[in-house]
């Protein structure tokens, strides 16, 4: 019996956790957070801000798991993945499988009963896109999987807009195209950097299929179409100057970092990172800015 398939004599809560990639799952939830700050001029009701985010990250916790159990194989053949709890065996995919199950059912619940019903499909399609479609199929079947897939990913700060209002706004979509745009230029900075590894699970990332130059022209060319997208919710009206001028700067940021990997191939980690505090602080900016706005609202 392999090591993969042997069951654990005990599996620890850390295992479990880390079933969920808590790392992903918080930048997940701190755009749904905000995303739900964003939806109202008023207090967010605390049972939606509590429930609505814990089902959204079982939901999230639980396409995570999946995508452990698919990629274990893939994940025991890069250093980056190797000591994930189903690769290393200390959980059985069984195990896995019933904990995935019951986190996204627990998750689905919580939402149809705290929040509403749109909230509770629309987070299962981004389950599923996850989970399944990319996980899948796009992951193996296509350079431009990250690209594709990535919409599933994007869908927290929609998912926490519509828990509040209950419907989908065009400025909740706004939200979700740019973490769309941003989502291939981080990602494939990763992907410059576990290149070889990439290549040795026989996963079709672009820098495998088409070379470290060819993904960095593209990381380039994303950063700045995000740019462009970040400037459209004050081009919109939701946001103010404040806003314009901090997103340019994070986006400048950004810029000097994807030119730094044209010149620099070790910088792939850097850009990386970069690009995890950029979301973080063009989502606090956001934050900052509304609040800014209602106050100069409320007081004229």
């Amino acid at each position: 019996m392999s090591q993969v398939e042997s069951a654990p004599t005990r599996a620890g809560w850390r295992d479990y956790l880390e079933l969920c990639k808590p790392n992903v799952v918080a930048l997940m939830i701190l755009t749904s957070v905000i995303g739900m700050l964003l939806a109202t001029d008023q207090a967010v009701p605390v049972g939606i801000l509590i429930f609505g985010n814990l089902g959204i990250a079982l939901c999230a916790g639980s396409a995570a798991a999946v995508n452990h159990i698919v990629d274990r194989q893939v994940d025991e053949k890069m250093a980056r993945t190797a000591n994930r709890p189903i690769a290393t065996g200390r959980l059985a995919p069984n195990q896995a499988i019933a904990f995935a199950l019951t986190t996204g059912l627990t998750g689905m619940a919580i939402l149809l009963l705290f929040t509403n019903v749109l909230t509770a499909w629309l987070t299962l399609a981004s389950l599923v896109g996850y989970a399944f479609v990319y996980t899948m199929f796009l992951k193996r079947a296509t350079p431009q999987n990250i690209v594709i897939g990535g919409l599933a990913g994007a869908a927290p700060p929609l998912l926490g807009w519509v828990a509040v209002t209950g419907e989908i706004h065009h400025n909740a979509l706004l939200l979700v195209l740019i973490i769309f745009a941003w989502t291939p230029p981080h990602f494939w900075a990763l992907a410059i950097h576990r290149k070889e590894e990439y290549a040795k699970a026989k996963i079709p990332m672009l820098p495998v299929t088409h070379g470290e130059k060819y993904t960095k022209i593209n990381i380039l060319l994303y950063t700045l179409l995000l740019m462009v997208v970040t400037t459209m919710p004050y081009l919109t009206g939701m946001f103010g100057g404040w806003y314009l001028i901090g997103s340019l700067l994070l986006g400048g940021g950004f810029l000097y970092w994807g030119l730094a990997m044209w010149f620099d191939k070790d910088t792939g980690m850097k850009t990386f990172r970069y690009s995890i505090i950029y979301l973080m602080a063009l989502f606090a900016l956001m934050l900052l800015d509304h609040m800014l706005i209602e106050k100069v609202r409320y007081i004229s």
